[in-house]
């Protein structure tokens, strides 16, 4: 059978996300990206004055001028054992973003900075299905080696799942 289907065009590849690290200028954009999680039970609310304290924890890709497209908190910590370690927190994308490589490329430069900063083991908590951390490897538990600080800070009644993934 002939087909009379004419070809598609080509799609532009779509830009890649640039991940870059937050400033003083961003804490506003990201209380602003955060809001909605933070309704829904996903992220922990922070204060203004608390993200402007760890503005320079985050990781960002911007959206347009004055609004992110993602966000991702990265802190130096000591795990239970006294090893070196880092802890991903405040994590999201935008939900028009989310599907287009916006978190991968968060996750991607999140793990490269936390390797470059020593760190030999990565933790994060999710109220999710935290899919996007167990294609990059990161597996269930850790509790008892998460950073004894960090884990501390979690409130047990959100009900988060601590994920691990070791570097290196």
């Amino acid at each position: 059978m002939l087909s009379t289907a004419l070809p598609c065009p080509e799609l532009p590849p779509a830009p890649a996300a640039v991940v870059r690290t937050a400033g003083s200028d961003d804490v506003e954009a990201v209380r602003r990206l955060s809001r909605p999680f933070v309704r829904e039970g996903a992220l922990r609310d922070r204060t203004a004055a608390e993200l402007a304290l760890a503005a320079t924890d985050f990781l960002v890709v911007e959206a347009g001028r004055e609004d992110l497209a993602g966000c991702v908190g990265l802190r130096a910590r000591t795990d239970a054992r006294g090893g070196p370690a880092a802890v991903l927190y405040n994590f999201c994308v935008a939900p028009g973003h989310q599907g287009r490589g916006i978190g991968s490329a968060l996750l991607d430069a999140a793990l490269g900075e936390a390797g470059a900063r020593g760190a030999t083991r990565v933790f994060t908590a999710t109220t999710g299905s935290g899919l996007l951390f167990l294609r990059y490897g990161f597996t269930p538990g850790g509790d008892e080696e998460a950073p004894p600080v960090w884990r501390a800070s979690l409130d047990p009644a959100r009900g988060s799942r601590i994920l691990v993934r070791a570097l290196g």
